[in-house]
């Protein structure tokens, strides 16, 4: 196990509400200027210095920080495998836990932890930066502190608030397998366009109880298998069927992700369903995904889909390409025979399709 580092909070005096353990894996969050002006990885044992609003929380704060930073554009699953394993063995001396991230691939490490950690009953709460920590306007300090808080929040009955994974970016928290990347400038950074927040964050925090999973009934499961055995093929008018029998003919392939127009449509010309034929006698699973930010896939309303159907593309409902990619590897990771990982598949596994 990787070293963890205390960090000096008013939980020191002997007002202890909550112990958070913060799981730095790399990204803008946790860099900072070196004294060559340098941006590079902080070192938390220095952090009550450049966040002081640390000092004044009534929580236990330990860092454990992964001993090569990853930059999230390099992230692999192995990464994945790695942070659910973390959380696995640390998961009985922790209340909670967040982790701080790269901005880019967060909400596909967000998704990929909701399906690798089963019957989570404690939150995991993503969260990152625009600015690092050294720059005056950083968005890095409230989104930190704003994810721990979070993390620490309990019911009057001590059970948690958020048992689910989540992200937290500039005033929302979002569910982890809702969560998508709309912005690289601004601090409003992540969207959830078919779910509403589980959390705004004002001057108090508001939380959507009525939305946020329940306390599950059965231990923690924590999965470290992942299937990378897949794609994904996006739609344009103008794609040929070079392009489509090339992804679609990747040897090895088990698994698609079909990002459609509109509710699911896609092209009708013969050498089109051609491949998807061709793709179902090899039995590789296709998962149709909307192209659309907002609204749902719903095969069959129109000619364009039900094409689809007699091919054996499944239905995506309102899944996020993230969420779906991710919820591709993972069950495909599991090795079920063909109808069970169908079945898997059209089922709403972490609340990432509205049933």
């Amino acid at each position: 196990m990787f070293p963890i580092v205390d960090i000096q909070t008013a939980a020191h005096d002997g007002q202890v509400s909550a112990s958070i353990l913060v799981l730095y894996t790399g990204g803008t969050v946790g860099m900072a200027y070196n004294k060559r002006g340098e941006l590079a990885p902080m070192r938390f044992r220095q952090v009550s210095k450049l966040m002081p609003e640390l000092r004044h929380l009534r929580m236990r704060v330990s860092v454990l920080s992964l001993p090569h930073p990853i930059d999230s554009s390099n992230v692999t699953v192995a990464d994945w495998a790695l942070m659910a394993s973390i959380i696995r063995d640390l998961y009985d001396q922790y209340d909670g836990f967040v982790v701080l991230h790269g901005t880019d691939t967060m909400a596909y490490s967000a998704s990929a932890l909701s399906y690798l950690l089963e019957n989570l009953a404690k939150p995991v709460v993503f969260t990152g930066a625009q600015v690092p920590v050294g720059r005056i306007r950083t968005d890095a300090r409230r989104n930190f502190i704003t994810a721990l808080d979070i993390a620490a929040a309990r019911h009057p009955d001590g059970s948690a608030r958020v048992p689910e994974v989540s992200l937290f970016f500039n005033t929302l928290l979002l569910r982890g397998t809702r969560a998508k990347k709309v912005e690289s400038q601004h601090f409003a950074a992540f969207k959830s366009e078919n779910l509403p927040p589980l959390v705004k964050a004002g001057i108090h925090l508001d939380f959507n109880d009525a939305i946020i999973r329940p306390l599950p009934t059965a231990p923690l499961r924590v999965h470290t298998h992942l299937d990378e055995s897949v794609a994904i093929l996006k739609l344009f008018p103008g794609i040929t069927e070079k392009v489509v029998g090339a992804i679609l003919g990747v040897e090895g392939l088990r698994g698609c992700i079909l990002e459609t127009y509109g509710s699911g449509n896609a092209p009708t010309q013969p050498w089109f369903l051609r491949c998807l034929e061709t793709a179902q006698a090899r039995g590789i699973h296709v998962l149709n995904v909307s192209q659309c930010e907002e609204g749902r896939v719903e095969q069959g309303r129109y000619e364009t889909s039900a094409s689809l159907l007699a091919r054996g593309v499944l239905g995506g409902d309102d899944i996020t390409t993230e969420a779906a990619i991710t919820k591709l590897m993972f069950v495909l990771g599991q090795k079920k025979s063909p109808p069970e990982t169908i079945r898997l598949l059209t089922s709403n596994l972490r609340g990432e399709i509205t049933l």
